[in-house]
């Protein structure tokens, strides 16, 4: 069973930088979609970036782009997302989530964004303030 396991979340002060970690068990990446996702108190879960390294395709949801960055590294089965120029906004559990789907392509990972994946990890809070 595809399990996933999220760290690197913390406080940090606006504008600075955060890098989270998904490591994943089970099985190969190579077939999976991934994605990051975010959920603060009292807002709707927002699907943060998606990507496939398969079909080398990334989306992000237009609050983040420009500042977050989505890699995969295969031969470590981990996800990474890099933060950038972090925002009050920005505040929240985020979690890594996978769905199989071989060389998913950008309206694919758009609906996944939008729609949610089939395996999810427990989260990890991030807090930007001051």
């Amino acid at each position: 069973q595809l399990q996933l396991a999220e760290s690197g979340g913390g406080l940090v002060q606006p504008g600075g930088s955060l890098r989270l970690s998904c490591a994943v068990s089970g099985y190969t990446l190579d077939y999976y979609a991934i994605g990051w996702f975010r959920q603060a108190p009292g807002k709707e879960r927002e699907g943060v970036s998606c990507a496939s390294s398969s079909h080398g395709s990334t989306y992000y949801a237009d609050s983040v782009k420009g500042r977050f960055t989505i890699s995969i590294d295969n031969a470590k089965n981990t996800v990474y997302l890099q933060m950038n120029s972090l925002k009050p906004e920005d505040t929240a559990d985020y979690y890594c989530a996978a769905e199989l789907s071989p060389r998913a392509d950008f309206q694919t990972l758009g609906r996944f964004c939008k729609f949610g994946m089939d395996y999810r990890g427990k989260g990890t809070l991030v807090t930007v303030s001051s």
